[in-house]
């Protein structure tokens, strides 16, 4: 059901080899019999031990995913007045300028400098009328949508529910990884949260101290997927402490866990830091997709995660509680622009 990359590729050291999982999900979406059982083994594995895996036989298209690169690279295009007119806002929607976010919450490294990237952020995308909208619920906003690019809300949103139905595929191989009933996870992500960020990290000519295209940080979501692109920049932090450049696999999705699985999980599955750095000499992008829990789900710890040995080392929360602490930290200087203007 799954296999490594070659450690030509993956090896970080000839004294500690380490590799990240592939993931075939081929069998397990067509219903073959113990195929479930036998993902979930190995993705315990990559959940406890590395943080990170590659998924291939995903069923997501690719050429909608080529159709996706090609929309980031059109947004991010046009003129800086258009893009400055859709700036971030509450909700985590909308246009993040160049070197408008700084990593302040990781451990890593305490003294970055502003990100190397320009982003553009959606979320599901409510109608005006919707109930959350109309209550002005955080993060339940309505998206911004630029208006000079036909076609670029459909490709997005397209891009959006495919990634939406292969993260909810997933969620029965998280149960069985963590011997949980298959439907665990169900109720907590029957309408699911997430976020979609279009990033653009132009050519990186230096290599100066703390300045990153992203900072070494750990994602906050429950899964991060990540459709592979065909320019190097990301760079993996594993358990041993080591950085590796992650490799490119065509026709895969990278996937990883961020700090909401760990703390829900009592520390028993992963959030491994990461980064970026553009040293391509050419133009760079990316599509990670931040998929988390429902709006309104209380996150207390998995049973199977904690003990009379090991209680539970984290409150219960929701995920509004958990995303405003975090946009507090990373966005802030964003919004005080956009607040300014």
């Amino acid at each position: 059901m799954s296999t490594t990359l070659a450690p030509s590729i993956a090896a970080i050291r000839s004294d500690a080899p380490e590799e990240i999982p592939i993931l075939d999900l081929g069998p397990y979406l067509a219903g073959a019999p113990g195929a479930r059982a036998a993902l979930g083994r190995e993705l315990r594995h990559a959940l406890e031990q590395v943080g990170f895996y590659f998924v291939v036989n995903h069923g997501v298209a690719q050429s909608l995913i080529d159709a996706t690169f090609a929309a980031v690279e059109r947004f991010h295009a046009q003129p800086e007045d258009a893009k400055r007119a859709l700036l971030i806002n509450r909700n985590n929607v909308g246009y993040l300028p160049f070197k408008g976010s700084t990593i302040r919450h990781s451990q890593l490294n305490q003294n970055n400098r502003p990100d190397l990237n320009e982003a553009f952020f959606v979320k599901r995308d409510l109608p005006a009328d919707h109930p959350d909208v109309i209550a002005d619920k955080m993060f339940r906003g309505t998206n911004k949508w630029p208006a000079a690019l036909p076609g670029f809300r459909e490709t997005v949103n397209a891009y959006c529910g495919a990634m939406e139905g292969l993260a909810t595929s997933l969620l029965p191989l998280y149960a069985e990884a963590l011997e949980l009933s298959p439907s665990w996870f169900d109720s907590f992500f029957s309408d699911p949260m997430y976020t979609l960020r279009m990033s653009h990290y132009p050519k990186q000519d230096a290599s100066g101290a703390d300045e990153f295209g992203i900072a070494p940080h750990t994602d906050t979501s429950f899964m991060t997927l990540l459709a592979q692109n065909r320019i190097p920049g990301l760079s993996i932090r594993l358990p041993n402490g080591n950085w590796v450049d992650a490799p490119t696999l065509p026709g895969s999705i990278l996937v990883n866990g961020g700090d909401m699985l760990r703390r829900w999980t009592n520390d028993r599955c992963l959030a491994t830091p990461h980064r970026v750095i553009n040293r391509s000499g050419e133009e760079r992008y990316a599509i990670p997709f931040f998929f988390d829990c429902n709006y309104d789900a209380v996150m207390e710890c998995v049973p199977t995660c904690c003990s009379d040995d090991m209680p539970p080392r984290y409150t219960r929360m929701t995920y509004p509680e958990y995303m405003t602490w975090y946009r507090d930290l990373t966005y802030g200087a964003a919004r005080q622009d956009a607040a300014g203007r």
